[in-house]
């Protein structure tokens, strides 16, 4: 078992094991940078290799144990992930700043995860053709493909790790997964869980470290038959350009530039809400947050007070204060980055309507921040800027509107706000994303149903739901004939 008290270790073959380097680093409390929150070992390529082989002899066994046998491991993981939720959150929020509340709903979703991902168990992996000749059976099987690399982030530090997991697992894959850097301490739950849930050693094997390192290693090496990928733009392209070169698999969550459409008709109260919990809530830190607030020039200014007025209301500061709304960024570096991103904007002809400043002497908390005048080909309007940081934008027909949310080379996520059916369907039809709201905001999904975007946000199948079996399984086409005798 990890801890607290001690150097934190790799989860490799069954055993807990220092890195090979004897390496460490750090994690401190980004709401108060002195405090140490952990020390970790500091993964490279030698320990992403061992965790490769690892997961190679795990193999065989555990792809030709049945798929239901294989869910009694996750149905026994889930009960231990929920057994330490409130351990699992307050980790979180001390190590990278998520409000205690949202942490609670995410290590809670973690167990859905996993009691629905033991469900494909019991759903169909395969389907029967009529065949063209007499005493034929034609079917596909879907298989696993071996080893797949995870590399996750830090800001759903165990709902993303999961929800790549476990369909990996569920159908028959072995896993290595190298943690997000900035919080390894909650990721190290899942490891712990699945062990004492019980599961083979090398069926999962988890590390800890920079991804340069650990993670350029699961890239590269030829025993990963398959990479998934959750993070920034750059660094998902050199990824996807280095894995695909020695024909891995590859799928890419990235970033989004998410937009709200309000329309004349919208409840405004609602939308308000919507826009700022999907602007602000884990400090903007998500990829579905919502980034540009486009509303209609009939109802700007009133929606323009009303949002200015909950933002100025928020709950803003100690992430572990269970009414706090908006807590610090993560690090020191993200910080600097999002304030120079303000300074941008307003280099640029942008108006700060609130926040923009720094909120905390000591810790990394930034003021919730809104932007107006900025122009459509600016930087605060074409690019993410991973932080409590959105903009106001009018618009006078939804001809506009549409044109406006499209006009980026994002397209994760989007909302609308109205009650009209003609504009429902004209965005469910033409708004370029792969997760579209009606009248609710652009962050959260259903552990259900596919999760992914369009354009620049994503590369390869979506993910969750029962279009995970996409990436995670190999279709084969199987004849087989009756013996003539």
């Amino acid at each position: 078992m990890t801890g607290t008290s001690a150097t934190a270790k790799n989860f490799i073959g069954g055993e807990w094991l220092p890195s090979a380097s004897g390496d460490t680093y750090e994690k401190r409390n980004p709401w108060r940078p002195s405090i140490v929150t952990g020390t970790f070992a500091a993964s490279d390529a030698r320990d992403a290799a061992a965790a490769v082989e690892a997961a190679q002899g795990a193999f065989r066994a555990w792809a030709s144990l049945p798929a239901p046998q294989r869910a009694e491991f996750f149905y026994r993981a889930a009960a231990a992930l929920e057994a330490r939720v409130e351990q699992i959150a307050k980790d979180m929020t001390a190590e990278m700043g998520k409000p205690l509340r949202e942490a609670r709903m995410e290590a809670g979703r973690a167990a859905a995860i996993l009691r629905y991902s033991a469900g494909e168990a019991f759903r169909p992996a395969g389907e029967v053709y009529e065949p063209s000749v007499a005493n034929q059976t034609l079917y596909t099987r879907r298989r696993p493909l071996g080893v797949v690399g995870l590399i996750t982030p830090w800001n759903f530090p165990i709902a993303i790790p999961v929800w790549k997991l476990a369909p990996a697992l569920i159908y028959g894959n072995v896993v290595v997964l190298k943690l997000g850097y900035e919080a390894p301490r909650t990721g190290l739950h899942i490891a712990e869980c699945f062990a004492e849930a019980g599961l083979p050693p090398g069926v999962l094997n988890v590390i800890t470290g920079v991804g340069s390192k650990a993670g350029a290693e699961l890239v590269s090496n030829p025993g990963v038959r398959a990479i998934s990928f959750t993070g920034s733009v750059a660094v998902g392209r050199a990824v996807r350009n280095a894995a695909t070169a020695r024909d891995c698999r590859v799928q890419l969550e990235l970033g989004g530039q998410n937009p709200v459409i309000v329309m004349p008709d919208a409840e405004l109260d609602r939308a308000v809400e919507a826009s700022f919990a999907g602007a602000f809530w884990s400090a903007g830190q998500k990829c579905t947050a919502s980034r540009r607030l486009i509303v209609h020039e009939t109802v700007y200014d009133s929606f323009r007070e009303k949002f200015l007025a909950r933002v100025a209301a928020a709950k803003v500061g100690d992430p572990s204060d269970q009414t706090t709304e908006v807590g610090p960024v993560v690090n020191e570096g993200p910080m600097d980055e999002i304030l120079a991103a303000i300074e941008r904007g307003k280099a640029e002809g942008g108006t700060v309507a609130a926040g923009g400043v720094r909120a905390d002497d000591e810790g990394y908390l930034i003021a919730p921040t809104v932007f107006e005048n900025v122009a459509d080909d600016a930087f605060l309007a074409c690019d993410e800027v991973f932080g409590p940081v959105t903009s106001l934008y009018r618009f006078s027909s939804l001809d506009e509107a549409l044109a406006k949310a499209n006009a980026v080379t994002f397209g994760l996520s989007a909302a609308i706000f109205t009650r009209d059916l003609h504009a429902t369907q004209r965005f469910a039809n033409e708004l370029q994303a792969g997760i579209l709201h009606v009248n609710s905001q652009t962050a959260g999904a259903d552990v259900h149903v596919p999760f992914g975007g369009l354009k620049g946000s994503a590369w390869g199948p979506h993910e969750q739901g029962r279009a995970a079996m996409e990436f995670y399984t190999e279709t084969v086409t199987v004849y087989q004939d009756a013996p003539l005798g």
